[in-house]
């Protein structure tokens, strides 16, 4: 399959309600367009996602709805620990090689930026729990 065959169907507008009320998983992405190699995805998460690491790209966030912590480790001891709490409207971007752990306290919605192909376990991960889907993305249907 070309990857213009697996191009989803951009060819009229979207709106971020509709294309976040047309699935109710969470921790399941959606791929709502793609920008050159680069899925466009919304997600709704509760709870915990697991640490994680993408070695080669930086993750995309923007919070559309609700609150997102992100817990980030150094990536060079493993050691250190902060977190990124993003209110609504808020964007950050977790850089390549940076171990994190999304999560939300209450239910969330995000605008994710990512390169077609792209895991959302990563390329290491901690074990990865029931709730969470390791996929490189659904289609959005409508």
């Amino acid at each position: 399959m070309t990857k213009e065959a697996a191009r989803p169907a951009t060819t009229e507008p979207i709106l971020l309600t509709d294309a976040l009320g047309s699935f109710d998983a969470l921790w399941s992405p959606r791929i709502m367009a793609r920008v050159n190699d680069y899925d466009v995805r919304v997600a709704k998460v509760h709870g915990e996602h697991v640490w994680h690491v993408h070695e080669n790209t930086d993750e995309f966030f923007l919070v559309v709805d609700g609150a997102l912590d992100i817990d980030l480790r150094d990536g060079t001891t493993g050691q250190d620990e902060r977190t990124v709490t993003l209110a609504r409207g808020a964007v950050f971007v977790v850089p390549r090689s940076t171990w994190h752990r999304p999560r939300s306290a209450d239910s969330a919605s995000l605008l994710l930026f990512e390169p077609s192909g792209t895991s959302t376990v990563g390329d290491a991960h901690d074990p990865v729990p029931d709730h969470v889907d390791a996929t490189t993305g659904h289609a959005l249907t409508r």
